[in-house]
């Protein structure tokens, strides 16, 4: 957003995306961009970080603005015009959380991010895929076995089998404005009719997806929580994994081999494990993510120790949306508290192919936050929702 009034933090500690060491100064915005840092002259509103410390807008990169509930039917038909109201609020409760960008990987379209653009919603930058492609019967598949009832397509997923229709779906994507392409690789917890671990897709449709998405200078993201799962989406040219909870350390290293990230979903889990059952979550689901609950945090660690890029994303639906800001706990939990940090910023910065986002030097985007102490001395300042924050995006305050 241009035409931002210039705003400048002074007296703070910041951590630029990347480097454990904290530099002292001052941030200047202007124009919706970060223009200086240091000791510099202050211009506009002036806000006393007080010695806090200062972090890059956070970014989550595996975000749901539609969904409304916790899958199946009810979420895929819900009206659009619901579902887009109900998107616009989860988006703003992601933004005063300190999420200045999200990638919606099953979702959004061009109505929403326009919408966006032009000012009508507070919401964070917004990254989307379009509908997530399934094979009939896979993780996007909303119909339970018993249910006799056709489905082509919804406002999260999409049923489309054989190469020729995912090609033309991947290119309506594009025309459409989809950042990136996201496919379901492997069964899943919320699917009903799905082993969560077996492959989905031919090899055949997969490089399909990818040979559309790498022509378009994109990329194709793939639901995964297997080994093989994993293993046939990345030989087939998939970059970012989704979620991954049972990776093993092979795979792990296939992966670094061809530089796929890793998009952890660690919060979902925990989530779901806590709340689902009495917000009516399918009791098959329910024993779906029992299996894939504690893996989540061992994955984390070897795609870790085999040199993986590892992002960070919430795939939270429904009404657990609030528990957002536990993803972080649960990440730090698993990777210390640089690597989370570098996870929420300049790594999903990279994997979203975005450089003027995730981190703090003069001309990227004017996007902080002002958190409520030292992360790296006092860790629950990225978590806890009762400590205060001040989120600034596109150079502007959130109020």
């Amino acid at each position: 957003m241009t035409n931002a009034p210039s705003l400048t933090i002074q007296n703070a500690r910041i951590f630029d995306g990347h480097s454990p060491e904290l530099a002292r100064g001052s941030i200047v915005f202007r124009d919706g961009l970060i223009q200086e840092i240091g000791d510099v002259i202050p211009e506009g509103e002036v806000i006393d970080a007080g010695g806090r410390v200062v972090v890059p807008g956070l970014i989550d990169a595996h975000f749901h603005a539609y969904a409304v509930g916790l899958g199946g039917l009810e979420v895929e038909r819900s009206l659009l015009s619901y579902a887009a109201l109900v998107g616009a609020r989860r988006l703003g409760a992601a933004v005063r959380r300190g999420f200045t960008t999200v990638r919606d990987v099953a979702g959004g379209d061009r109505g929403l991010a326009r919408a966006i653009h032009s000012g009508l919603v507070t919401a964070p930058r917004y990254y989307y895929t379009g509908p997530a492609l399934s094979q009939t019967g896979g993780h996007g598949d909303p119909r339970s076995a018993d249910l006799d009832v056709c489905f082509d397509h919804g406002h999260m997923c999409a049923v489309v089998d054989g190469v020729d229709n995912l090609r033309k779906a991947v290119r309506e994507r594009f025309r459409t404005g989809s950042h990136a392409i996201k496919i379901m690789a492997s069964g899943g917890v919320v699917s009903l009719t799905d082993p969560i671990r077996l492959p989905q897709y031919s090899a055949e449709e997969v490089r399909a997806v990818v040979d559309e998405a790498t022509r378009r200078k994109s990329y194709v993201a793939a639901h995964a929580y297997s080994p093989e799962a994993i293993r046939h989406a990345v030989e087939n040219g998939v970059r970012s994994i989704e979620h991954g909870n049972l990776l093993d350390r092979d795979t792990a290293q296939l992966m670094a081999e061809r530089g796929s990230f890793l998009v952890p979903t660690l919060a979902a889990y925990d989530a779901m494990s806590r709340r689902g059952a009495d917000l009516g979550l399918n009791p098959v689901s329910q024993a779906k993510n029992a299996e894939v609950l504690e893996a989540g945090k061992v994955a984390v660690e070897l795609a870790l120790q085999a040199g993986v890029k590892v992002g960070f994303g919430s795939d939270l639906m429904g009404d657990l949306e609030d528990d957002q800001l536990v993803g972080i706990r649960l990440q730090i939990e698993a990777a210390g508290v640089l690597e989370t940090l570098r996870s929420l910023t300049s790594v999903n910065a990279e994997l979203l192919q975005d450089p003027s986002i995730g981190g703090i030097s003069s001309g990227m985007a004017g996007d902080a936050v002002i958190l409520d102490g030292d992360p790296f001395a006092d860790p629950e300042v990225l978590w806890d929702q009762n400590r205060p924050r001040t989120v600034i995006h596109d150079g502007r305050i959130i109020r």
